[in-house]
């Protein structure tokens, strides 16, 4: 059946579209797409006569679905333990909490560990996916620095690989999305030329490179950075370090857990200044301690301990290790505390990180054509409504 032949689900609020919000709006979807976002005093009649649900929210506001594209699980599960029953898991909890796309983020493991996950995706991929669409594969590791190897399991930490990413590649085809490695480490140079090359976002984190590195990284196609101030030698002045390159070059993109504990509120502050135009991008780094009550937890293969909400390892109590933050809760403290507005919050959580990753002609943003991956939020920022492709999932 074509959407133009399907009744159309209204939903009546504040529109967040590419060109600001409108405060008497409307969001008309049909099938999977979005038909209209608007102003509600010009909704075709064909859409409004052909209305098979509608609901009113006159202080509400209707946002794009959240797009994280660093999280690694969540309600008990992890994606390194990927199969059918843990992803179906983890996408129903991050979809409860307003993200309609992500990507599968791995740990630093040895290879027959992370080549089960792309398999597992893959395979999940190709099936009629009920929650969050799994859009791909985020490889944070295992080319990494030791010194910095924060959650990761050092003893899996290899040099870069360009015959594993050929691999992966040839495998599973346009699976990996984005590569996490430190750009000053043997053979990264030539990863990250050969990353971009095949357009796969390089991206830096778990480094200990100098500015300088960094720079030289971007010249050979480093795009991204992930949780900016998090693993990374930070700024001095007169050594600006990871971080110093971070903020200052605007080739650069560059997530942040916005959960006050992983970066001080100034420290969000700041980096939400710097980066302009495309490059703030929201993240989670959940781990499968997201959802769950406080206690003992896996991440990746390592053992976490979660007390009031704070992951942190167990061997290393000072070591933080992932998060149990949601998207909805990383952009209300965006709004709520940092001061940012509901359009800028909602391109760092939506839009921005699916142009990072190519599919923001998809979704990202509420305008006619785009899949219909829509958010109702209550005056205070709670969800009170989640659409995954034109169906209403929460």
């Amino acid at each position: 059946m074509s959407s133009q032949q399907q009744p159309s689900t209204l939903l009546y609020g504040k529109v967040l579209t590419p060109n600001g919000l409108v405060e008497q709006g409307v969001l008309a979807m049909q099938g999977d797409v979005i038909m209209y976002a608007g102003e509600a005093s010009s909704l075709p009649p064909e859409l409004e006569q052909s209305a098979g649900g509608v609901t009113r929210s006159e202080n509400g506001y209707i946002i794009p679905g959240f797009v994280d594209i660093h999280v690694h699980g969540g309600n008990g599960g992890d994606f390194m333990d990927s199969n059918p029953e843990i992803l179906d898991k983890i996408t129903s909890y991050h979809c409860s909490q307003g993200t309609t796309s992500m990507l599968a983020t791995t740990m630093t493991a040895p290879k027959a560990a992370i080549d089960a996950v792309l398999e597992a995706v893959h395979e999940y991929r190709s099936t009629n996916m009920p929650y969050t669409r799994l859009e791909g594969v985020h490889l944070e590791g295992p080319f990494i620095s030791p010194k910095w190897p924060g959650a990761q399991n050092p003893e899996h930490i290899v040099t870069a690989n360009v015959n594993w990413l050929e691999q992966w590649e040839q495998q599973y085809p346009d699976l990996v999305k984005q590569v996490t490695l430190a750009p000053e480490r043997e053979g990264a140079l030539e990863a990250i030329a050969w990353l971009k090359e095949h357009g796969i976002v390089a991206a830096l984190g778990h480094t200990d490179a100098t500015y300088d590195e960094v720079i030289k990284a971007v010249e050979a196609g480093l795009s991204h950075g992930v949780h900016t101030f998090n693993a990374m030698t930070g700024l001095h002045h007169r050594k600006p370090g990871t971080a110093g390159a971070m903020l200052s070059d605007d080739r650069l993109s560059a997530e942040v857990i916005a959960d006050g504990i992983h970066v001080h509120p100034a420290g969000v502050a700041i980096l939400a200044r710097m980066k302009q135009g495309s490059n703030l991008i929201l993240i989670t780094d959940a781990m499968s301690a997201t959802g769950m009550p406080d206690g003992d937890y896996m991440l990746g293969d390592l053992a976490v301990v979660v007390e009031q909400g704070i992951a942190t390892l167990k061997m290393n109590r000072d070591s933080l290790a992932g998060s149990t933050l949601t998207m909805i809760k990383g952009f209300k403290y965006l709004v709520q505390e940092i001061g940012l507005s509901i359009p800028r919050a909602s391109e760092a959580a939506s839009l921005n990180p699916a142009k990072r990753i190519g599919i923001d002609h998809r979704t990202g943003s509420l305008q006619q054509g785009l899949l219909a991956d829509v958010l109702l939020l209550n005056a205070e920022l709670d969800i009170e409504g989640v659409w995954v492709q034109g169906r209403h999932k929460f």
